[in-house]
């Protein structure tokens, strides 16, 4: 037979699009023609697919090979191509079984020597092909992550050779099933017990996880802002499973790929403040996920916050509204999911000492506007809370007292939550603004002070509603079914530091 037909996969955002590997061999001058929208990549498998055969012991045809990838209007990347290639080539040529290629599909970047090497995007290659009612043959060292999916059926292969002799009637146990990795019962995060005083801090952290609030820590250097946001991932509650594979599958369409170990840990993502707009929100000619999806069902902490380009800032308005991304390029188009917690830190004045009890601010008024416009109106106006951050005295810095525990702290925002679910089935930074007249309605001593805060701090309706919002979330954590007065009071506070560094 001179035509095989086997599958595999493409990479289209957060799904994995079937392709046809088609390989054809004619008679004619030896040539080898890759068609069907092939990027770079996937161009250069030619000669890696041609060595790997030769060096696993078999014959490379002499003949005119032409392989299609199907459909053509798809775009294709990576290597991950080239084990379907070589198959297909292998089986056009008779040099293996072509009866039963139609029940597996195929992923798995060739070395020259024939071995196989990791692949991006295991997870939603594993997915699709369940979902397919085909078994996946990878590479070895992705398949730990692709058996991650459960019901799916992953082959691990090291080597060109092994996949060949799964498929001659001598040796069907040459691929072995795929095992998930034995990971943590439970995710281990820094402990907030190690932070010694910041009370403030410490409670607008814990209604800011309660109710999935963004949050902003303003305060001198060295007052804990970085060591209070790394602990916050331990304030949340553990991810559902299926909150889990869906973080999972996207931080294995990254550059860096999936640590399986760490499967079911919230992630935890910090990029620097010279990162561009295309790292923060994604794209590339075929589209990526940025910073935002990495941190999906999980925590982006953006430190030194005007220190990053104002444009940078400006796309985070669109995700932070609609917890997803949408990325449009000439070519394709691609959607990622970006339900993220933003945790931002930033200094009081560019000397970072202004209001500080020891240490005199250096800047002139001109300097701390100039710096504090670097972030723009709009996007204050989306974060739900502000929060001062003050120098520890000594008595504080000296005191060898812990602290309550992340896990007390985790009981209760669990269990806030857990209401949240049954009123409403959504988190409460989530309410719109036909539940938020259902769910967030406040006492008439309560109305009448947002009333009053309205009047006076001339709020936009998103802002009402944010501090409506945050308010339900702390009479939550009070266990109190009312938003009192008391509660939309500490809310307001919250809101208030925004209105005070907005200028």
């Amino acid at each position: 037979m001179s035509l095989a037909v086997v599958y595999s996969r493409a990479l289209d955002g957060m799904q994995a699009q079937q392709v046809c590997v088609e390989v054809h061999l004619a008679n004619g001058l030896p040539a080898f023609n890759l068609v069907g929208l092939a990027d770079t990549e996937v161009r250069e498998s030619r000669e890696r697919v041609r060595a790997a055969i030769q060096v696993a012991g078999f014959e490379f045809p002499s003949r005119r090979i032409t392989v299609n990838l199907a459909p053509a209007d798809l775009p294709k990347g990576a290597g991950h191509y080239d084990l379907a290639i070589a198959i297909g080539i292998l089986a056009a040529s008779e040099q293996i079984p072509s009866e039963h290629l139609a029940e597996y599909e195929f992923a798995g970047e060739l070395g020259l020597t024939g071995q196989l090497r990791a692949v991006r995007g295991a997870l939603a290659l594993a997915l699709a092909a369940r979902h397919a009612g085909r078994a996946l043959v990878i590479s070895a060292c992705s398949s730990t992550e692709a058996a991650l999916i459960k019901e799916a059926t992953v082959l691990a292969a090291e080597h060109l050779l092994q996949v060949c002799q799964h498929f001659s009637s001598q040796q069907t146990d040459s691929l072995h099933a795929a095992q998930p990795p034995v990971h943590q019962s439970a995710p281990i995060y820094p402990d907030l017990a190690d932070v010694k005083g910041q009370l403030a801090a410490r409670r607008a952290l814990e209604i800011a996880a309660a109710g999935g609030h963004s949050i902003l820590l303003i305060g001198p250097p060295g007052t804990g802002k970085s060591m209070l946001a790394q602990r916050f991932p331990g304030l949340l509650p553990p991810l559902s499973e299926h909150e889990a594979l869906e973080a999972a599958t996207i931080q294995s369409l990254g550059a860096k790929g999936l640590d399986p170990h760490r499967f079911g840990q919230r992630p935890f993502r910090s990029p620097h403040h010279t990162a561009s707009s295309v790292a923060l929100v994604g794209g590339g000619s075929v589209p990526q996920p940025g910073e935002i999806s990495l941190a999906h069902h999980g925590v982006l902490f953006l430190d030194e916050l005007p220190e990053f380009d104002r444009k940078v800032l400006e796309v985070l308005r669109e995700p932070l509204e609609n917890g997803k991304i949408h990325i449009s390029r000439a070519a394709q188009q691609a959607e990622f999911p970006a339900q993220f917690q933003l945790i931002a830190a930033m200094n009081p004045c560019p000397c970072g000492y202004l209001g500080h009890g020891k240490k005199a601010c250096r800047c002139t008024p001109e300097q701390i506007a100039r710096y504090r416009g670097k972030i723009s109106g709009p996007l204050l106006d989306r974060i739900d809370m502000v929060v001062e951050v003050g120098a520890l005295s000594d008595e504080a810095l000296l005191n060898r007292t812990q602290g309550e525990s992340s896990q007390h702290v985790r009981q209760r925002v669990a269990q806030a939550r857990a209401k949240q679910m049954k009123r409403q089935a959504q988190h409460n930074a989530k309410l719109h603004s036909q539940t938020l007249d259902t769910h967030c309605q406040p006492d008439q001593e309560g109305l009448e002070l947002l009333q009053k805060a309205v009047n006076q701090l001339a709020w936009s309706a998103r802002a009402y509603h944010r501090v409506l919002r945050v308010a339900r979330t702390i009479a939550d954590l009070a266990n109190s079914e009312q938003i009192h007065r008391q509660h939309i009071a500490e809310a307001i506070q919250y809101r208030r530091g925004i209105e005070s560094h907005s200028h």
